[in-house]
């Protein structure tokens, strides 16, 4: 009888091990509702300080349009636990994506882009919104940053530092400063980048004019605005630089969780309450982007 060298044996016992671990992630991430139904209760996480999508105030539950959507989604959930409870976790942009992927949370709602990277760690809806960066100026910012962010004329008149030795802000962690990071790698201009934990911070660092320029969604830039100190001395870009779809993210490798979030979605996207959602949180645009998601939705 012949016997298997040893090394043999250990090669052929690892791939097999590789296997039964891959299997094993494979069968707890798809069993996202099952654990829902055990704890009588959907984790629902979501980023803060991005209103109109989700934002909270001291002792109160978040609110705002991805907010609303995820709770569609958990509505959905309740006819399977009738009695089922909503824990709202909040994250970040930097921890929300690994809270997800290690089992803390069921969803996370938010103004949350779906790229390739994240998709290595999570999964995501179908897409509930669709925006690009642009950037929020003062009206007497540099002429150069107003020309390249509005489809007009510069129209400050006033004396400005050199386009050189500007300096534009981005919120840390969010895909639009990635981009504004690999697009300034290798760049011959002194133009700096400041990074700020929050939109609120980017907001105040512009007012008191450490800033010329802070970049973010048009979306969220539009809402940032309207909560300075002087939403008159302030402009929104109008000219979009990425493409930036927003969905909800979720666990990976559960294929049922997805479908039961994307119909909890489409089901409240054709009904009759969509639009006053919408118009709720996005008032005048809201006719258009009705258009648009319904354009987008999965049928």
């Amino acid at each position: 009888m012949s016997v298997m060298p040893v090394a043999t044996k250990c090669m052929r016992r690892f791939p097999l091990a590789i296997i039964a671990l891959s299997l094993s992630a494979l069968t707890a991430s798809a069993a996202t509702l099952d654990g829902i139904i055990e704890r009588g209760t959907v984790r629902i996480g979501y980023i803060d300080d991005e209103a109109p999508f989700s934002a909270a105030k001291a002792g109160a539950e978040p609110t705002g349009y991805a907010i609303d959507l995820c709770n569609k989604i958990a509505d959905d959930i309740e006819h399977q636990v009738p009695e089922l409870k909503r824990e709202y976790v909040q994250k970040t942009l930097a921890n929300g994506f690994d809270a997800v992927k290690d089992g803390q949370l069921d969803l996370l709602c938010g103004a949350i882009t779906v790229n390739l990277e994240r998709r290595e760690i999570v999964d995501f809806s179908q897409p509930i919104f669709l925006t690009g960066a642009s950037a929020l100026l003062r009206k007497d910012s540099p002429d150069y940053l107003q020309s390249f962010f509005f489809d007009k004329p510069a129209v400050s008149a006033v004396s400005q530092r050199a386009a050189s030795a500007s300096v534009i802000g981005a919120r840390a962690n969010s895909t639009t400063g990635a981009a504004l990071h690999e697009a300034m790698k290798g760049q011959a201009s002194t133009t700096t980048i400041a990074d700020f934990k929050t939109h609120e911070e980017g907001l105040k660092a512009l007012e008191d004019r450490k800033i010329d320029a802070y970049i973010g969604d048009q979306v969220l830039l539009t809402s940032l605005a309207t909560r300075a100190k002087d939403p008159s001395l302030l402009e929104v870009g109008n000219r979009l630089f990425t493409h930036e779809p927003y969905a909800i993210a979720l666990p990976r490798n559960d294929a049922d969780f997805r479908l039961l979030a994307d119909r909890a979605l489409t089901d409240f996207y054709l009904s009759d309450d969509f639009l006053s959602v919408l118009d709720t949180y996005f008032g005048a645009d809201a006719p258009m982007l009705h258009t648009q998601i319904i354009m987008q939705h999965v049928p």
